[in-house]
């Protein structure tokens, strides 16, 4: 009879010990097929906003910091090139930005935040087939772009030229405005890109 007890306690022993090699097995196979399914850290940082230090981007100069994998353009603008984009309206095929993507707060000629009007935030991807335009910021022929140019940007792809609000001229190949992210000022110096503050 003893030797049955003690038979009985090692086969309960046996099982227990068993179940719990097979439940860690278990738990090893599925915890990298569950991890394998949940975002990574760069795919989270991809869609995340970006911070951006805006205080070394000078007048008339422009810096581009990656959000979701596109080029955002910061362009500080001076007063001439502020002056100008009034009178770029007739030229422009969408001169109020109508129909293309842009945060509400920036539906005004300048396309910007009221705040900080000579800041253009804009992705610079081109509206057409994605390329990317290459500045042209400076009037005329300094630029390359002729005498009557006002400033912008030109898509050397097929030829789409914006203005320094990133409205598109009319008879383009691109039929949109440069799109403008969300984005909101943390400080007179701090920009957050992707993430649109809400406003009264």
């Amino acid at each position: 009879m003893s030797e049955t007890l003690a038979d009985h306690g090692r086969r309960k022993f046996l099982v227990g010990a068993t179940t719990v090699v097979g439940a860690a097995g278990v738990a090893a196979v599925v915890t990298p097929f569950i991890l394998s399914m949940l975002p990574s850290a760069r795919a989270k940082a991809a869609g995340a906003p970006v911070e951006v230090d805006v205080s070394k981007v000078e007048p008339g100069m422009m810096m581009t910091q990656e959000w979701r994998g596109q080029p955002v353009w910061i362009v500080n603008r001076t007063p001439e090139m502020l002056a100008q984009l009034g009178k770029n309206n007739a030229l422009l095929s969408d001169p109020d930005s109508a129909s293309s993507e842009q945060p509400e707060f920036c539906k005004n000629p300048n396309r910007s935040s009221a705040e900080h009007p000579n800041l253009l935030v804009t992705v610079g991807i081109c509206t057409h087939l994605g390329c990317s335009p290459v500045d042209k910021m400076k009037k005329g022929e300094a630029s390359g772009m002729g005498s009557d140019w006002p400033g912008g940007f030109f898509c050397p792809c097929h030829g789409s030229k914006y203005d320094l609000s990133g409205r598109v001229f009319k008879s383009m190949p691109a039929p949109l405005n440069l799109r403008i992210p969300p984005y909101t000022f943390l400080s007179e110096t701090r920009l957050l890109i992707g993430e649109e503050k809400k406003r009264a």
